[in-house]
């Protein structure tokens, strides 16, 4: 059986006498889409903040394509093949389209901080970073402001600046916070085109996104684990619908 491409072992996190993440052991299969859904505060985020390396955790040990990347900072990461999105728009306004993916396609090859050769005059860099706004559908965007874009192209952009650095992983929190039903209808096409190209963790608050998308489905309360399974079997569980779906499953 092959190995998942990432595992986390009793990880822990903790801002004073607030835990955020409670002894969370789960893994990745390569090529799933896994979610993590769970309530407002429950620590998702802080959770992809540990994987990502945004922020260390507090214990337990994060092993990625085999390599334990626990103390590892996040630019080794992303060099590693992690990438993640933001619950928050962080796209450079001031950039092009291009430049945002191209910035970030150096960031995966090493080069970010070579201000000498800029990015829009490293052609491979470039050429990574036209194919990825092609994937998501903004290739003919690539010269406009990122300021310029809707919200819904934003999100767009994101993931194209996380396929930018050649990821084997994607961590996406919340990619369709904030769109309307048409921008989120389309977003959630485009990350089902990703799925099995990548290993995907996705954390989504849109019910009907993720039941349409996951291949397993973890419900995180109080920063544990409370149930993990098929989308059938989350769907079904009553402590999960107690705790967290509610009538949404009705």
């Amino acid at each position: 059986m092959t190995a998942p491409i990432l595992q986390t072992e009793h990880l822990r996190k903790a801002y004073g006498a607030l835990t955020v993440t409670d002894d969370v052991s789960t893994d990745l299969k390569h090529g799933e889409l896994h979610a993590i859904i769970g309530p407002n505060g429950a620590g998702k985020t802080s959770l992809i903040h540990q994987l990502s390396g945004y922020q260390p955790s507090d214990g337990g040990r994060i092993l990625f394509d085999g390599i334990d990347i626990t103390t590892l900072p996040m630019a080794k990461r992303v060099r590693l093949g992690i990438a993640r999105t933001f619950q928050i728009t962080s796209v450079l306004s001031g950039f092009s389209v291009l430049e945002n993916a191209s910035i970030a396609a150096q960031a995966g090859a090493g080069t970010s901080f070579r201000f000498l050769r800029p990015a829009d005059r490293e052609r491979d860099l470039n050429d990574q970073a036209m194919a990825a706004l092609e994937t998501v559908g903004l290739a003919d965007r690539a010269e406009r402001q990122a300021s310029d874009l809707s919200h819904g192209e934003k999100r767009q952009l994101e993931l194209a600046i996380a396929l930018a650095t050649k990821p084997k992983l994607l961590l996406l929190d919340e990619p369709l916070a904030g769109t309307g039903h048409d921008e989120s209808a389309s977003l959630t096409a485009l990350i089902n085109q990703l799925k099995g190209d990548f290993s995907i963790i996705l954390i989504e608050h849109d019910m009907d996104a993720v039941f349409a998308l996951a291949d397993r489905i973890s419900v995180l309360v109080y920063g544990g684990i409370i149930a993990s399974g098929d989308p059938g079997e989350v769907r079904s569980n009553p402590e999960v619908r107690k705790a967290y779906l509610g009538d949404e499953t009705a």
